[in-house]
């Protein structure tokens, strides 16, 4: 889109030029190696998870640095992520890949070496860098690539690239640990990370930089804002549960620092505090430099323009939605139907396949109804999946029949993630494809954090609501017994369940047991409902941005 008259342009900047590229065949090839780098990235910050009790036992590290194994990925991803994409505009995007791939598989070597906290968390930080570097290249230099006809076929594949691998995360990481061991959740990277980096030098195109009319410049301050803002609030919203929402839960310690549980005042409101003011200056820092001028980290001129905005929040709703979903459904596979931890990893499979199938029916979808159109039938289709779910789960159906709302959210996840990525950066001028795609995976990567918020507080906030009521029906069981099951069902998210269903009459419960396990299994059930009905409403609040998006996008005649 030219700066000057809001048109769009082509990738030499001329409309001779735009013709020419849409006539031409576009690298298909170039878009299958994006979308693998783009599946690794997503699929290393959802393999980890199910794999956390294997290494604590393996190498002997504490609950606290377990904890840091998973939240410190996302958060150092979401840092990096407006900086390593505006870098991508100025030198050139397929450079950055390339040097985040070999920080990406050199760290994950690093972290499946391990014998001890201190490398894991390291290299777990370094894996952050190298995903930051590729995410927003792989969808910056899609868009920079791929126009006209085939615009909407390649923004399917990368959406339902990016919803199959966070699906399929966890099947792969209970099944690489239940058979050839934890570490290969990190090997996998190294033949993955070899691909991408062998077909990006052969197949996918240099953009950005000079090419682009790009001016190099360097925003140090938005860099550090940006960075600080983005972590802040991530780690704030992923471990409010952890930490406490305002009064301290347990002892955070960060190096030589101890932030003790006998403060008055959780980490947690300090860090969403100091996020949301260090966004805030980071705000006042780049519309100020952009006034006189000088090179800014985010051109936030682009969110004036509607479907950029509206797209995405839409996109942190979605996100927010999915990972309540992903959160809530694996533990009550596990701790109330008694699925394996492989079991419920292929059960949640079922959302991979939906996302699949949508996205390679995306173009002709859109074809039909247009991109907004498509967005809006996703998202109706995510509400409807949940809901069927929330309708199921307390009744003991087949796996089947509970597999079918699963693909029906998955195909409506497909349908929605792709065109709306595409939506979004469909006025955003090619030259500014890297901060643009940033932005939008930083909103990403807020909502899924916002997600993980809202999942374990209304989770835990409905089992203390719920399971009072359902135990204290049994006769002869005491009250502070009663207490004490229904803090250790919270505090584990339900992994209680199974230990106490495992001793069955010859737990300290004796003959209660079995009606103890019953009580709790319901009120799980019915707490997982009450946080799936908040998916709903994230997904609805997606729902309502949609339609301001496809509004907008009418307007702009997309």
């Amino acid at each position: 889109m030219s700066e000057k008259t809001g048109k769009r342009t082509s990738p030499t900047g001329n409309p001779a030029g735009r013709q020419a590229a849409e006539a031409d065949t576009p690298p298909w090839n170039a878009l299958w190696v994006l979308a693998l780098g783009l599946a690794m990235i997503v699929l290393d910050g959802s393999i980890v998870n199910v794999t956390i009790p294997t290494i604590i036992n393996e190498i002997h590290i504490s609950l606290t640095d377990a904890q840091w194994i998973t939240s410190l990925y996302s958060i150092v991803l979401a840092a990096l992520l407006l900086p390593f994409g505006k870098l991508g505009d100025i030198h050139g995007r397929r450079t950055v890949l390339q040097v985040g791939v070999v920080i990406f598989v050199l760290s994950s070597l690093l972290a499946a070496s391990s014998q001890g906290s201190g490398l894991l968390l390291a290299s777990r930080a370094l894996q952050g860098i190298g995903g930051a570097m590729i995410m927003p290249t792989t969808l910056s230099t899609v868009s920079a690539t791929f126009r006209g006809k085939y615009r909407a076929a390649a923004f399917g594949v990368w959406g339902a690239v990016m919803s199959a691998a966070a699906a399929i995360g966890p099947l792969l990481g209970g099944l690489f640990t239940q058979t050839i061991g934890w570490r290969w959740i990190f090997l996998v990277n190294v033949p993955l990370g070899l691909i991408v980096f062998v077909g990006s030098v052969l197949f996918v195109p240099q953009s950005g930089g000079r090419q682009e009319g790009v001016k190099a410049g360097f925003d140090p301050l938005g860099v550090v804002l940006s960075a600080l803002g983005s972590a802040l609030l991530l780690f704030g919203l992923i471990e409010g549960e952890t930490y406490g929402w305002w009064k301290p839960n347990s002892e955070l310690t960060l190096g030589a620092l101890t932030w003790g549980k006998d403060w008055p005042i959780s980490p947690i409101p300090c860090c969403l505090l100091l996020g949301f003011l260090f966004f805030g200056a980071f705000a006042l820092v780049e519309s100020k430099r952009g006034r006189i001028g000088k090179p800014v980290m985010l051109d936030l001129s682009l969110f004036r323009i509607h479907t950029f905005s509206w797209g995405n929040l839409a996109a942190a709703a979605i996100a927010a939605g999915e990972f309540v979903i992903v959160f809530v459904l694996p533990l009550y596979l596990i701790n109330a139907r008694q699925y394996s931890t492989l079991g419920a990893g292929g059960m949640i499979a079922g959302l991979a396949v939906g996302s699949i199938v949508a996205g390679g029916l995306a173009r002709l979808v859109s074809a039909k109804i247009g991109p907004g159109g498509t967005v809006q039938l996703g998202l109706v289709l995510e509400i409807i999946g949940v809901v069927i779910l929330i309708v199921l789960m307390p009744a003991k159906s087949s796996a089947l029949l509970l597999l079918a709302p699963l693909v029906i959210y998955g195909f409506g996840l497909g349908l929605a993630s792709a065109q709306l990525t595409s939506l979004v950066l469909s006025q955003v001028p090619i030259a500014q494809s890297g901060e643009g795609s940033a932005t939008q995976s930083t909103v990403r990567q807020l909502g899924t954090g916002l997600g993980a918020a809202v999942a374990g507080t209304s989770l835990a906030v409905a089992l203390h609501a719920v399971l009072p009521g359902k135990l204290e029906v049994i006769e002869h069981l005491p009250q502070r017994i009663a207490d004490g099951l229904t803090k250790a069902v919270s505090s584990s998210a339900g992994n209680a369940i199974g230990g106490i269903r495992s001793q069955g009459t010859n737990g300290k419960l004796g003959g209660l047991g079995p009606q103890v396990v019953d009580a709790m299994t319901s009120g799980f059930i019915q707490a997982g409902q009450w946080a799936m009905g908040i998916a709903c409403v994230l997904l609805l609040i997606g729902l309502v941005a949609s339609i301001k998006v496809r509004s907008a996008s009418k307007q702009a005649g997309i």
